[in-house]
């Protein structure tokens, strides 16, 4: 008989918490792993006594779902997606649906979900963030794919993620085919602009300032209750004050070289794609890369040495500079990510719900804030919001933390202290509030020694001209004019 309401492929970690949180929640769960030791195991285990379906085989899980069948893989992005929707077709029916929940590239979901609708059977991909703790007890999700498929996954989905304060799911339809993906690599990216500007915050605060591990947990601490308010300044606190049992600082015993998954690496490709200029998140994945260079910053700091003044005036002032230019600085990293999906949603037809996305990351993510709520009003103010620099809230917020902003900027400067998420935030802010930039001259430079051809002030838009610069290249010019 199938009693199953959802049937989940694959117990790693996110699996297994994600099945116990759909359990707890009074659905009935089918699973199966590739490995079948392990659905015994955890038959066994976490799930003994529980609603849970063990199956040691895709026909044995196919056969224990309700109509329509739902089938979610956690599998590890790549072919093993590919592998499994290859062996669960041939035994689905018409409107049967396939989701993905890993982090899977957004192309392949687009790809995925067009194979899957040829074959009759509708797709979701959808991105789940949180984590461990947030597949167990409420993750954010951010499904897209085939229209058809949401009525009937909405009441599971709603009722395991993350809830806000006021009881609003933090999970609603994306968009189609790869919309869903693309905003989780979108707030993955965003993830990587967060941890690099605390963590130049912090090195700032050690390095620049000397301040001890106590007097940062207790800054971060303070943060924390302020406009700041965050899962990733509160884990940074928690993390500083932490000692082992012999009472050492264990962040001071962690090697200072950061790995990463890809998805940062994605958003900015896509950036560069979409021709967003998403800086702040470039320097973030282009930090953990620079940290990767152990070896080689090592062997360089005994031969590269710099001018480095050493930090003046009041601790607690800097503390407090350092507070306005993180704020200022996640705004543009927010600022930037919120641009590249509305680029994106333009090349792929994608109808996105901006501040319905701001909501979906209230709770249950890595990157949930307070902050999020301010992004989600802006929205329901001017839903045609180009950027949120735009809106009188957040540009009253960078109006009012301009010169600490600059003042932090100058001190990393002078003190030889790299943060280039913060410089790279506030060089975009002085970038896109400048109603004159020197691309005339990089036109120019383009134009002379390519004959690219450039417009003038003084000329309509559209109207193209080219300059013989040297007196020997002629009239030819470039046949197109590309900005």
């Amino acid at each position: 008989m199938s009693t199953a309401d959802i049937g989940l492929i694959g117990l790693a970690v996110m699996g297994e918490n994600l099945i116990l949180n759909m359990e707890s929640k009074g659905f009935t769960v089918a699973c199966f792993n590739r490995t079948v030791e392990k659905v015994d195991d955890f038959i066994g285990g976490r799930a003994q006594g529980k609603k849970i379906i063990g199956c040691r085989s895709i026909v044995e899980l196919v056969a224990s779902l309700k109509r329509p069948r739902k089938v979610m893989l956690l599998v590890k992005a790549g072919a093993a997606v590919d592998d499994f929707i290859a062996q669960l077709l041939p035994h689905l029916e018409a409107g049967d649906i396939i989701i993905d929940g890993g982090n899977s590239h957004f192309p392949d979901t687009i790809r995925r979900c067009k194979a899957v609708e040829a074959a009759g059977k509708l797709y979701i991909g959808t991105g789940v963030s949180g984590g461990e703790e947030g597949a167990l007890l409420g993750p954010s999700m951010m499904p897209g794919g085939s229209p058809a498929a949401w009525p009937h996954v909405k009441a599971i989905f709603q009722t395991i993620c993350a809830q806000t304060d006021a009881g609003e799911p933090c999970c609603d339809w994306v968009g189609e085919n790869g919309a869903g993906h693309f905003v989780k690599m979108v707030h993955n990216g965003i993830e990587y602009g967060d941890m690099q500007m605390i963590c130049e915050a912090y090195q700032m605060m050690k390095d620049g300032l000397g301040l001890s591990n106590e007097a940062m947990h207790t800054v971060f601490a303070d943060w924390n209750d302020g406009e700041l308010n965050s899962y990733l300044i509160e884990i940074t606190r928690d993390i500083i004050g932490y000692r082992d049992e012999q009472g050492n600082a264990v962040v001071d015993l962690i090697l200072d070289t950061a790995g990463q998954k890809g998805t940062g690496k994605w958003t900015a490709i896509a950036a560069l794609d979409e021709g967003m200029p998403l800086t702040l998140i470039g320097e973030a994945v282009f930090a953990r890369c620079l940290s990767a260079l152990k070896d080689e910053r090592v062997a360089a700091s005994t031969v590269l040495t710099g001018r480095v003044a050493k930090g003046r005036g009041k601790p607690e002032s800097l503390v407090n500079d350092l507070r306005q230019a993180l704020y200022a600085s996640k705004l543009i990293s927010y600022a930037q990510g919120y641009q590249l999906m509305r680029a994106a949603a333009a090349t792929y037809g994608w109808n996105l719900n901006y501040g319905g996305i701001a909501l979906m990351w209230r709770g249950g993510c890595i990157i949930r804030s307070r902050f999020l709520g301010k992004i989600k009003e802006a929205f329901d103010r001017n839903p045609g919001l180009t950027n949120l620099l735009l809106d009188p809230f957040f540009a009253k917020i960078v109006r009012a933390a301009q010169p600490a902003w600059r003042r932090v900027v100058v001190a990393a400067v002078k003190q030889g202290i790299p943060m280039p998420a913060t410089c790279s935030a506030l060089a975009y802010f002085d970038g896109y509030r400048a109603a004159r930039l020197p691309a005339n001259l990089l036109q120019a430079q383009r134009d002379y020694f390519g004959a690219h051809t450039y417009e003038r002030i003084d000329r309509p838009r559209g109207q193209v001209f080219h300059t013989n610069w040297t007196g020997r290249g002629g009239t030819t010019a470039a046949s197109t004019y590309v900005v």
